[in-house]
């Protein structure tokens, strides 16, 4: 289990005295409690890989959003701890897909659903996350979805 590596990491880190990642680790665990928090009350439990890929995704966009406002801003130092705490978080994330691979999963969903022009990009979207959810950022995905649409 994910779960399981993340804390493995954190016992690893604190013994060969990374504090840098220790601390990033840390970080993952900290948003993953919160995210058990917060499920505590949730009708339907999704797995907890997925769970602890969704806190992942998150927290990677999160840190790619923050280097690109530092750099903009001139705040390299600031830039460069984000980037750390990135490099950490994509450790513990599934092998992303490819820019080809995104789009040949993208043709094989619009001839699969049948879709066809840009009402029917949610159906397409919905149907990506839920084969490749954790191997692809939702984010470029949905534009390539759209021009694929366009």
């Amino acid at each position: 289990m994910l779960r399981d590596t993340i804390k493995a990491a954190q016992i690893e880190s604190m013994k060969a005295g990374d504090k840098t990642r220790l601390a990033a680790v840390r970080l993952i665990l900290a948003k993953l409690k919160d995210k058990d928090i917060e499920l505590r009350t949730a009708a339907n439990v999704p797995d907890d890989d997925v769970v602890v890929t969704d806190v992942l995704q998150k927290m990677a966009k999160q840190r790619r959003e923050s280097i690109t406002l530092y750099e903009q801003g001139g705040r390299q130092e600031l830039a460069e701890v984000e980037k750390s705490e990135l490099a950490v978080i994509e450790t513990f994330l599934p092998q992303q897909m490819s820019d080809d691979e995104v789009q040949a999963a993208i043709a094989a969903i619009i001839a699969e659903t049948g879709a066809e022009g840009m009402k029917d990009m949610g159906k397409v979207v919905a149907a990506l996350k839920a084969k490749h959810g954790t191997q692809l950022d939702m984010g470029k995905a949905s534009g390539l979805v759209k021009a694929a649409l366009g």
